[in-house]
C-alpha cells in the first residue's frame, strides 16, 4: 500500500510539472507516450525545462534530489539549458522549519543551545536533500556548523528505496538485460548507502580518516570533527572558510590557475582511490570549496563524508591496469583483464571482445585525449557489453558515480582539461610501486605478526594436512570401488533387462508362429495338440526365449 501511494505520487509529479516536454515525442517510445497521454489535460505553464526538472525532484525528496546532483556536473549529458536549475539542487533544497532544527539539536546533545554554544545562527547556511546546516561559535571562538538530519526523512526514503526495489524486481524477472545488469543488488547497495547517510556519527568518522589520509597535503583540507558534541543525528564540524567550486567568476577574480585546479581534482580522486583506497564518493560541486590562500597553487575543501567507498586490492590493480591498457590501445590487453577479473563470463571469447571494444573505442581515440569524454566512452561500452553478458560490478557503481562527478567538474573548470595528462604517469607509478621491494617488505612487516602467532601451528597444521590427504585417498579408493561394483551392477541390469526383453519377443514369436497349427478352440488346444505339426522354428524361438528368461541374470 506504501509503495502504491509513491507511485500514485510520482505519477502525480510527473503529471504537475509536464515532464513529458523534457524529450522530444518522437524519441519516446510508443508506451511511455501513451502513458504520458493524460499529461497533455495540463496546460504548459511557462516553466524552463531545468526548472521544471529541479522542482519536481525536490517534490519526489532525497533519492531523486541526489539523482539530480549528479546529472548536475554532467554538461556533456544535460543541455545548458538546464544546468543552472539543476546545480541549485547543490545545497539549495527548502530548509525546514529553524525551531524545529534547534530542537532537533538540544534533543540530540541533551542540552540547550545556549548553553553549548556562545552564538547560534537562525538561518542555515545550507540546506541539502538529506540534513541541514546552521552556523555557531563555541564559548572558546571557534567557529563551527551543526549539521543535523531532516525529520521524517527515514520513512520517505524507505518508501522510495522499497518502490525502486519492486521496479527492479520486475526488470530482473522479465528483461534479460536487467538480469545482466543486477538492479536488485544495485538496489540494495544504494539502500545501505543512503541509510549510512543518515548516520551522522558514521560521517564523523569517515571525515576523521580523511583528514588523516590528506594531512598537511597541498592537495585538499577536510575540516575537524568535534566529537563531543556529535551525536548519530547531530553532527558538529570545524566551519572552514572557501569558494564554492562553481563560482567560477570569483575564482578568476582572485587569480586562481584554473587548469592546476582541475588537474589537481583529478590527482585527488586517484590518490583517494590507489594509495588509500578510501574515496569520498559524494564529490558533486555542493560539498567542494576552494581554499582563499595562495590561487595559483589551489586547494581544494570538502565537505559531507557521508558516502566513501573502498576497492578490493583485486579491483584496485584490474581497474588500472584496464585504464593503462585502454588509453595504449591496448585492446586485446583489456579484453583478458575483463576476462580474468570475471567481469565477463570465463567462457567469453577474448578474440571476440577485443573486436568489440576496437570498434568502440577507436573512434573515440580518433579526436585529441582533451575531448574524450569517460560519461559518453562508458555508455558505449555499456552498450556493447550486452553480447558478451557483461554484468554490473556492484562494488564500481561508487567509483563509477565519483569518476563521473569528478570528470563534469574538472570540465566545468577548465574545458580543455586533458585527463588522460594527470592519470597516465600516477596509474604508472602506482603499478610500479605496487611490487617495489619496499612495497612488499611493508606488506611483509604488516603481516608478521598474524604470521608468527601461527607459526608454532604449521607442524600440528601440516600433519593434519598429511593425514587428511591420506584420509582423501582411502575415501577416493573406496568411492572408486563402490562406483566400480554400481558400475557392473548397472551393467548386469541391463544385460537381464535386454534378456527379459529378447526372452518375451522370442516366447511371443513362437506363440504366432505355431499359431496357426494349433487349431481351434483354444480350450482343446492342450488335448488336441498335434506337437508334430508345430513349426520347427517355433521350437526354437521358444527354447531360446526360455533360454534367456532362466539366464538373464
Amino acid at each position: 500500500m506504501i509503495v502504491l501511494r509513491r507511485l500514485i505520487t510520482i505519477t502525480f509529479v510527473i503529471w504537475r510539472y509536464r515532464l513529458d516536454l523534457l524529450f522530444p515525442p518522437g524519441e519516446l517510445p510508443w508506451y511511455v507516450r501513451l502513458l504520458l497521454l493524460p499529461c497533455k489535460l495540463r496546460p504548459a505553464g511557462r516553466m524552463s525545462r531545468g526548472e521544471r526538472l529541479r522542482r519536481a525532484l525536490e517534490d519526489l525528496g532525497p533519492i531523486f534530489i541526489k539523482f539530480g546532483q549528479l546529472l548536475s556536473t554532467r554538461p556533456d549529458l544535460v543541455p545548458a539549458d538546464m544546468m543552472d536549475d539543476l546545480n541549485r539542487l547543490q545545497d539549495k533544497v527548502p530548509p525546514f522549519d529553524k525551531d524545529n532544527f534547534r530542537a532537533l539539536v538540544e534533543r540530540g546533545l541533551g542540552e540547550r543551545v545556549d548553553n553549548i554554544f556562545a552564538s547560534y545562527e537562525q538561518e542555515p547556511l545550507a540546506s541539502a536533500s538529506v540534513a541541514q546546516v546552521h552556523g555557531a561559535t563555541l564559548h572558546d571562538g571557534q567557529k563551527v556548523v551543526i549539521k543535523v538530519v531532516r525529520p521524517g526523512i527515514g520513512k520517505v526514503i524507505e518508501q522510495d528505496v522499497r518502490l525502486l526495489m519492486q521496479i527492479a524486481r520486475l526488470v530482473e524477472r522479465y528483461s534479460s538485460d536487467g538480469r545482466r545488469l543486477h538492479p536488485v543488488d544495485v538496489v540494495r547497495d544504494y539502500r545501505n548507502t543512503i541509510f549510512d547517510e543518515l548516520d551522522l556519527q558514521r560521517e564523523a568518522a569517515n571525515a576523521s580518516q580523511l583528514r588523516r589520509n590528506f594531512d598537511h597535503s597541498p592537495l585538499l583540507y577536510i575540516p575537524e570533527v568535534y566529537w563531543d558534541y556529535t551525536r548519530n543525528n547531530v553532527l558538529v564540524m570545524e566551519r572552514i572558510e572557501g569558494i564554492p567550486v562553481t563560482h567560477i567568476d570569483e575564482l578568476n577574480a582572485q587569480g586562481t590557475d584554473m587548469k592546476a585546479l582541475a588537474e589537481r581534482g583529478v590527482e585527488i580522486f586517484f590518490k583517494q582511490v590507489f594509495e588509500h583506497n578510501f574515496f569520498h564518493a559524494d564529490m558533486h560541486p555542493g560539498n567542494i570549496f576552494v581554499a582563499r590562500e595562495n590561487p595559483q597553487y589551489p586547494k581544494y575543501i570538502a565537505v559531507d563524508m557521508a558516502i566513501v567507498g573502498s576497492l578490493t586490492q583485486e579491483d584496485q590493480y584490474y581497474l588500472a591496469r584496464n585504464l593503462l591498457a585502454m588509453f595504449r590501445r591496448d585492446y586485446r590487453q583489456v579484453a583478458e583483464l575483463h576476462v580474468q577479473s570475471g567481469w565477463v563470463p570465463e567462457g567469453t571469447r577474448v578474440e571476440e571482445l577485443e573486436a568489440a571494444v576496437r570498434t568502440v573505442c577507436e573512434p573515440i581515440f580518433e579526436k585529441p585525449l582533451k575531448d574524450i569524454s569517460f560519461g559518453h566512452l562508458l555508455m558505449s561500452l555499456f552498450r556493447t557489453a550486452r553480447r558478451f553478458d557483461m554484468e554490473v560490478q556492484p562494488q564500481l557503481v561508487l567509483l563509477q558515480k565519483t569518476l563521473l562527478n569528478i570528470e563534469g567538474l574538472g570540465r566545468q573548470l577548465y574545458p580543455d582539461l586533458d585527463l588522460w595528462i594527470t592519470a597516465h604517469p600516477f596509474l604508472e607509478r602506482w603499478l610500479k610501486e605496487r611490487f617495489h621491494p619496499k612495497t612488499l617488505w611493508k606488506k611483509m612487516q604488516r603481516h608478521a605478526p598474524e604470521w608468527l602467532e601461527k607459526f608454532p601451528q604449521i607442524p600440528e597444521l601440516v600433519f593434519g594436512g598429511l593425514q587428511q590427504a591420506q584420509n582423501l585417498g582411502q575415501v577416493a579408493e573406496q568411492l572408486a570401488a563402490q562406483r566400480t561394483e554400481m558400475e557392473r551392477q548397472q551393467m548386469l541390469n541391463r544385460r537381464s533387462r535386454r534378456r527379459t526383453v529378447i526372452g518375451v519377443l522370442a516366447i511371443a514369436g513362437a506363440a504366432l508362429t505355431a499359431w496357426p497349427h494349433l487349431g481351434s478352440p483354444m480350450a482343446e488346444w492342450i488335448n488336441q495338440l498335434d506337437w508334430e505339426q508345430v513349426p520347427t522354428t517355433s521350437w526354437v524361438l521358444f527354447t531360446l526365449g526360455l533360454g534367456a528368461l532362466l539366464l538373464r541374470k
